[in-house]
């Protein structure tokens, strides 16, 4: 059974942890990477996509890079327990224009004994800013 350290039940500092790997993933813009700290079956919601599973994260996060270039993400711990962590997050891009992007959010992750993240539930807003208004 694969295992994805630190495990459940988090403390403030696994937590943490929890987090800068997920960021450290997402900002190497590997769909592959990103897709193995997820259970088989994970389930999201992204803004309004449902996506399930490793297959269908692959696909959505290769079809998101293609579309936000430039991307830069940022994640900071808002609450977490036994197997749950709630983040605060924002990141910024540039699309095929040239039009840059900042997008703010808020995600909920559950996790099962192994460490794998099995739900995650994401809510996201877009705000277009100029590439001098940038900060990551």
């Amino acid at each position: 059974m694969e295992k994805r350290h630190p495990l459940p039940p988090f403390t403030l500092e696994t937590a943490k942890e929890k987090i800068q790997l997920a960021e450290d993933a997402w900002n190497s813009c590997d769909p592959k990477r990103v897709s193995l700290a997820y259970t088989i079956d994970s389930e999201w919601r992204n803004r309004s996509a449902f996506i399930n599973g490793r297959e269908e994260i692959v696909k959505f996060l290769t079809e998101k890079w293609q579309k936000e270039l430039d991307y830069k993400l940022k994640k900071e711990l808002w609450a977490f327990t036994d197997n749950r962590i709630a983040v605060r997050f924002e990141y910024e891009y540039r699309n095929s224009d040239g039009e840059w992007f900042r997008a703010y959010g808020n995600e909920n992750w559950e996790f099962d004994e192994n460490g794998l993240m099995q739900r995650r539930y994401a809510s996201i807003n877009d705000l277009p800013i100029s590439e001098t208004e940038r900060k990551l």
